[in-house]
């Protein structure tokens, strides 16, 4: 897979190559780009963002640098999706990063200021799949925070990435619910001790436990996830 990020701090995206994000780009399992939009602007100052049209608070980005920016990463034959972090857009759940993680080719349009000029989505959607997506009910000052923690979320489902692939079958979110409680050695740590099914060895016992305990944790913490 092929992940590129449109941003004008480049720097924030340091933090995908360490750890398994890192030797995955070492291996050539991903290949990751973090673009410089201030490169597609033709000024002194670099100025990619400007007052808004009706009046309001705040600056919006310029959609020329942008569109040469796009001009340059968009796959011709259409397979590209673009994903734009918003607060207006589809809530990102475990099964969009399910999703994401098929595709050959994804582009992270990173808006700062009061977000990104509309007709950029408008011209990019004959070109692209175009995903306004958001991580919460809350408001970031960029995009960058967000295209982290999704570039890792669908990054690491990619085959490769994870040594264990097993493991990504018992995570939260992975069956709809919580993860249970996890546990290891010592078997008594300051007077707390490892629940006993969990050391008696009979795994058909071990997972009714497993399952009932994440059936209560998603129940206490998140019920909404429940049918």
């Amino acid at each position: 897979m092929r992940i590129d990020a449109i941003t004008i701090f480049p720097e924030y995206f340091a933090a995908l190559d360490i750890s398994l994000l890192g030797k995955a780009q070492e291996n050539k399992v991903i290949e990751f780009n973090a673009v410089d939009l201030r490169n597609y602007t033709h000024d002194k100052h670099k100025t990619v963002d400007d007052s808004p049209y009706g009046g309001g608070a705040g600056m919006l980005m310029k959609p020329e640098p942008w569109g040469e920016a796009l001009d340059d990463l968009l796959k011709p034959d259409g397979s590209t999706v673009l994903i734009v972090p918003s607060p207006a857009g589809e809530l990102f759940k475990q099964a969009t990063a399910q999703e994401l993680a098929q595709k050959e080719h994804l582009v992270f349009a990173c808006g700062r200021y009061e977000g990104i000029d509309q007709r950029v989505f408008d011209w990019a959607s004959d070109k692209a799949e175009v995903r306004l997506i958001s991580l919460g009910d809350y408001v970031l000052n960029g995009g960058e925070v967000a295209a982290l923690a999704m570039i890792e979320a669908i990054a690491r489902l990619i085959p490769g990435v994870i040594g264990n692939a097993e493991s990504l079958v018992e995570e939260s979110h992975s069956d709809g619910l919580l993860e249970y409680p996890s546990y290891t050695k010592p078997a008594v740590w300051r007077e707390l001790e490892v629940p006993e099914v969990l050391r008696g060895g009979n795994h058909a016992e071990i997972a009714k436990w497993r399952h009932e305990q994440s059936v209560a944790r998603t129940k206490a913490v998140r019920p909404d996830l429940l049918p």
